[in-house]
Formats: structure tokens, C-alpha cells, sequence
């Protein structure tokens, strides 16, 4: 009775141990899992040593003396099939590995990814300032702390989560990141209503807002046991492996969702990752739906990481010649530049990049834009600087200030491809905006705001002969009688908003663009001319007055 309680007894902590090591870990069942395989060798290896423990404690006692390591080798059996079956199922993990890989499988994995060659001048159209991001995610998680932080009645239990997606939501670039719990203890306390408000930032004009919810969010990244998103995820998929990265995103009606990609493996066991589907999670309630990833809902913005077009692109422009040619003579070798940044098109978000050579050099051959959604890529020619380059330039207008940039956006300006970025100072905050011509990155013009950096870049490009006019044709004009004119402040700032007789329009003139400070002169009544920028918002830029 006594050898059957250890007997059982070892085995029921053996059970208990493997079910711990599955709740932590949640392991994919799944023969293209990694984790699956790992876990597959730590239960043969906890099984064989469990039933080693039990049965040389109960040969030992029965036979009233000990074995010598010989006699025990050949008495447990099961213990020699148990070796076996872990060191085979090592060697076939090694092999899959080893025979997923792009050395074996350079050409299927250089197909992953279809390119297509596409024409600057037709796809990216000059763009409006109010529909393109001004900010990168460092500046907007001080904008995140900075409205948490007047948040006084969640301050002290929530934080910002650092998760900050960009999207297209209702036409706008916006970054949204849910709260997260401040602490296991006030997760204890806070659980049970879940976590409140999720933090919303207009990228195009840095309103941030904290949006309060009528339910709580309660699946996410900060919860603990089954409420975990990947754990409350894996009890509903067992299957799925899921990618490295889920995303936080909204949808129209500003519901907060995790958009949940799952992994396809085209190439072996373990290689040629793609997604194949994705799992839509309600974070409020808990309900999933899957779809195909042809099928996703046009609002979800966010299947394919960066990080994974990147790859791809990556195994497309290095792999045409072979892996060993990618290593050794590397013969028409293509890679991305070293960092990557976001821009809305047709109400996707599409991943930019530049493409240089894999030697090193300080030149683009041209750039990539890769659809989130869709993994749809399109490359153009066009030679000119690689991002560093083009941000040292432009550090280099403000060296005596010590601006850092931001890494740049790639826009079309006055039909010239532009790097534009923001500058920031040392605390992060952005203090003034920078354009670099690509191809001539030496040419660079300098702002305190957009639209005064847009009309000193087009007006260098009219001295270089680029272009006829300073406006290029991309402003509109008015004229009339003003029909009210009203200071207002605007972030620190002195603005002017003007009606005109017979216009429904209102204009914006800022007076920090030392150009437009004459505006103070007019009143009521007065005739004025001036240019501006078409807004979404009903409010329009004023560029210049005449």
C-alpha cells in the first residue's frame, strides 16, 4: 500500500508540474510550433525521469540492497526507451529546423513576397497636413503620460501601456494604446470592473484624448490568469500560434478590439512564416471571431507587423542569386534601410522604408511601401540618400540647438520626393519641422510649423529651378471683406480665425509664421487676398497673405 501511494504520488506531481508548465507557457499543440516542441521534450524527459525515480525505489527495497549503475541501466528498461524517444525527437527538431531554413530554401523563401514595381509621381499624390502623421511613437507616448498624468482619478491605479498602434481611424492617423493596471496590487483591486479608458492621439494635430468606456476592457496584455489576452486566446485556439505581436486597435464606433494574427508556415516545419489568418478579440467582452486573412474587416488596419514585411522583403531582395550569395559575392543583393515609418494610403496603413545595397553605402536605390493589411508591396526607383543622411543634414541646420529628427516620412512635394521629419529637443518634444530633397539632400528647408517648412522648401525648390512658382499650384486662393476676424491660442500660440462675406470657409492664419503676422492689422470690414490650404476639418490653413 505503502510503494502504491509513492507510486501514485510521484506521479500525480509530475501531472501537476507538466499543468503548470503548460499554464505558464501555453504552448501551441501544434507540429509548426517551436514552444510544442520544446514542451514535447521536457514531458518525455519528465516522464522518464519520474518512472526512473519509482522504479529503482521499489527495485532498490525489494532486492534489500543497492545496484550498481550497470545493473540499474539494464533493469530499467522503459528508461533506455525513454532516452531514445527524446534524443530522436531532438534530432528530428534539428533537422526541421535545419531544412526550413533559407539555406536549403533560398528560392521559395525569396517568393514569399511579390513586389511590384510602381511609378512615385502617380501613387503618392501631394497629401494634405491634416491626413499624414506629424508625430512618431516616441512623442506620442509623452503626449499618452503627459494626458494620464491629468487623469486624477486614474493616475494612481493606471498606467499607459506602451503599445502604441498607428491606424486610420474615420480618415485620421491616430496612435491608441489601452491603460494598463499600475500594479499586481492594483490589478487586485481593479480587476473585477476591468480597466476603464483607452488613450486616442491625433498625430496630425497632437489632440489627445483619454477615452472613457461604459464597460471596462477586460482582456488585455496586463491581465493575470485566464483574462491574459494570450492566455484567454490559446484556451480558445489551442492550435494557433499565434504571431509574436498582437495589436490594440478601435473600430469606427470606437470599440476596442485585439487583432490577433495567426502564423502560416509555407516552407518546412518552422520556416517561411506568413499569416494565414486572424482571430478578432472584443476586449471588453472576450468574444473571438476568425477570419481568413483575405477577409478581414476593411477597418482593421494591422495584420502583418513591420518587423515581419521587413523580413520578407528582406529574404526577396538578398535571396535572388541563393543563400551563399547573400553571405559571400553578394551580387545584386538588396536590403531595407535600418529603420521604418508609417503613411496612409486609400484608408490602409502602409509600412515605408528605404532599399540600399547590402554594401553599405550612403544611398537608396529607391523605397518600399508594404500594406499591413494586405502585404501588398510596391517599390519605386528612386535614387537619391538614405534616411541617416538625409536626418544629419537636417540636424545639421539646427546643430547650435541640439534637435535630434525623427526618422522621416517619405512624401511628394510639388512632385519631388521629400524626406519629411520632425525635430525634437532633448526632452522629446517636437520643436520645429525639417523637409530634405531626396536626391539632393543638402537641400534642406527648416520651420516652426508645417506649412512655414512647406513654403520655404517649395521656394528653394524655385531657386534650384525645380519648380515655376512658390505655391506650385497646390493652394487656393481667396479674396473678400472680412466678415469676423478673432484671436485665438492654440497651444501656446497666437491664432487668427477669419470669415469672409459670402464664404462659409474659415480661415486659420497662425502669427508664429513670421510671414503672416501682418494679419494683426486688419478688421472688420478690411479687403484681404491671401492663399491656403484645403482642410478636412472645415477650418483652412492660411499660407501666405497678398
Amino acid at each position: 500500500m505503502k510503494k502504491g501511494i509513492k507510486k501514485s504520488a510521484v506521479v500525480v506531481l509530475v501531472l501537476i508540474f507538466l499543468g503548470i508548465y503548460y499554464y505558464v507557457t501555453i504552448p501551441a499543440i501544434n507540429i509548426h510550433s517551436v514552444g510544442f516542441w520544446q514542451c514535447l521534450l521536457f514531458l518525455i524527459a519528465a516522464l522518464t525521469i519520474a518512472y526512473a525515480l519509482i522504479k529503482s525505489g521499489k527495485d532498490v527495497k525489494s532486492r534489500g540492497r543497492g545496484w550498481s549503475p550497470k545493473e540499474l541501466f539494464a533493469e530499467l528498461k522503459l528508461v533506455k526507451v525513454g532516452i531514445a524517444l527524446f534524443l530522436l525527437t531532438a534530432v528530428l527538431f534539428l533537422a526541421g529546423s535545419i531544412l526550413s531554413s533559407p539555406i536549403v530554401n533560398a528560392s521559395r523563401y525569396q517568393k514569399l513576397l511579390t513586389v511590384e514595381n510602381s511609378d512615385f509621381s502617380k501613387d503618392i499624390k501631394e497629401v494634405s497636413y491634416n491626413t499624414i502623421p506629424l508625430l512618431d511613437k516616441s512623442s506620442a507616448e509623452l503626449l499618452g503620460n503627459r494626458k494620464m498624468g491629468s487623469m486624477v482619478d486614474m493616475v494612481s491605479q493606471f498606467e499607459v501601456s506602451s503599445e502604441y498602434t498607428q491606424i486610420n481611424y474615420q480618415d485620421t492617423p491616430v496612435r491608441v494604446a489601452p491603460l494598463v493596471y499600475a500594479s499586481p496590487i492594483k490589478w487586485l483591486t481593479n480587476q473585477k470592473e476591468g480597466i476603464p479608458a483607452y488613450i486616442r492621439i491625433d498625430m496630425a494635430t497632437q489632440n489627445t484624448e483619454c477615452v472613457k468606456l461604459s464597460a471596462g476592457i477586460r482582456y488585455s496584455e496586463s491581465e493575470f490568469f485566464n483574462r491574459n489576452i494570450y492566455r484567454h486566446l490559446r484556451f480558445h485556439y489551442p492550435t494557433y500560434i499565434f504571431d509574436d505581436q498582437i495589436f490594440f486597435e478601435i473600430d469606427d464606433e470606437g470599440t476596442p478590439y485585439w487583432v490577433c494574427p495567426v502564423k502560416k508556415f509555407n516552407i518546412g516545419l518552422f520556416g517561411g512564416q506568413t499569416i494565414g489568418e486572424v482571430v478578432l478579440c472584443n476586449a471588453i467582452t472576450g468574444a473571438c471571431q476568425e477570419y481568413d486573412v483575405e477577409d478581414v474587416p476593411n477597418w482593421i488596419d494591422k495584420v502583418y507587423s513591420a518587423e515581419l514585411l521587413t523580413r520578407l522583403y528582406n529574404y526577396n531582395g538578398t535571396l535572388k542569386h541563393g543563400y551563399f550569395n547573400s553571405i559571400l559575392g553578394q551580387k545584386d543583393c538588396l536590403q531595407t534601410t535600418n529603420g521604418y515609418n508609417y503613411i496612409a494610403l486609400e484608408d490602409d496603413v502602409w509600412v515605408y522604408t528605404g532599399v540600399t545595397s547590402v554594401s553599405g553605402d550612403q544611398s537608396n536605390v529607391g523605397f518600399v511601401l508594404m500594406n499591413q493589411r494586405t502585404m501588398e508591396t510596391k517599390f519605386y526607383t528612386v535614387e537619391g540618400a538614405i534616411e541617416d543622411s538625409a536626418m544629419s543634414s537636417a540636424e545639421g541646420q539646427v546643430q547650435n540647438l541640439g534637435y535630434r529628427a525623427s526618422f522621416p516620412l517619405l512624401l511628394n512635394i510639388s512632385g519631388e520626393p521629400t524626406y519629411f521629419m520632425a525635430l525634437k529637443d532633448g526632452a522629446g518634444l517636437v520643436k520645429k519641422y525639417a523637409m530634405v530633397n531626396v536626391q539632393k539632400y543638402q537641400w534642406v528647408a527648416i520651420g516652426d510649423t508645417v506649412q512655414e517648412c512647406e513654403k520655404a522648401y517649395v521656394k528653394l525648390l524655385t531657386t534650384n529651378g525645380i519648380t515655376k512658382s512658390d505655391s506650385a499650384g497646390i493652394y487656393e486662393k481667396a479674396k473678400g471683406k472680412i466678415a469676423s476676424i478673432a484671436p485665438v491660442v492654440i497651444e501656446g500660440n497666437t491664432h487668427y480665425y477669419v470669415c469672409l462675406e459670402n464664404s462659409e470657409e474659415i480661415f486659420d492664419v497662425n502669427v508664429a509664421d513670421s510671414t503672416l503676422v501682418e494679419i494683426v492689422r486688419f478688421t472688420v470690414g478690411d479687403l484681404i487676398s491671401f492663399e491656403y490650404e484645403m482642410a478636412g476639418n472645415g477650418i483652412c490653413t492660411v499660407v501666405s497673405i497678398e
